[in-house]
């Protein structure tokens, strides 16, 4: 599956979804439908904090549509830390990183070794 966009909408959403969670991080999975990301999904028994938020793996979907997640930096830069290079690998391939002040250019996309992959924003 390669991720080649992400809807307008759901994009709105994230940006929203961290800056309702400021100043604690945010966790979310993303899924895909024919290489767009679509849905976010919150899953059951996320913890979250101001340096960091959790979600429990056992509640995640087994099907094939889940692309990767979504989370805040509510400080710092948008780039992955050492704890999301671990968490990446777990989630799915694509992941975005939502950073402070959350606005539509404050985010980032990449895949789960840590490199950056461009995404286009469609409605």
């Amino acid at each position: 599956m390669k991720i080649r966009g992400i809807k307008k909408d759901i994009l709105s959403l994230l940006l929203r979804m961290a800056e309702d969670s400021h100043p604690n991080e945010f966790v979310a999975l993303l899924r895909e439908r024919d290489g767009f990301i679509d849905e976010v999904n919150m899953l059951p028994g996320t913890v979250v904090r101001e340096d960091s938020a959790s979600l429990l793996y056992d509640m995640m979907p087994l099907d094939t549509h889940v692309a990767g997640s979504a989370h805040s930096h509510p400080s710092g830069p948008i780039s992955p830390s050492d704890a999301d290079l671990r968490f990446f690998p777990r989630t799915g391939k694509y992941h975005l990183i939502i950073g402070y002040p959350y606005r539509k250019n404050d985010w980032r996309c990449y895949t789960a070794d840590g490199n950056p992959h461009e995404l286009e924003v469609v409605t």
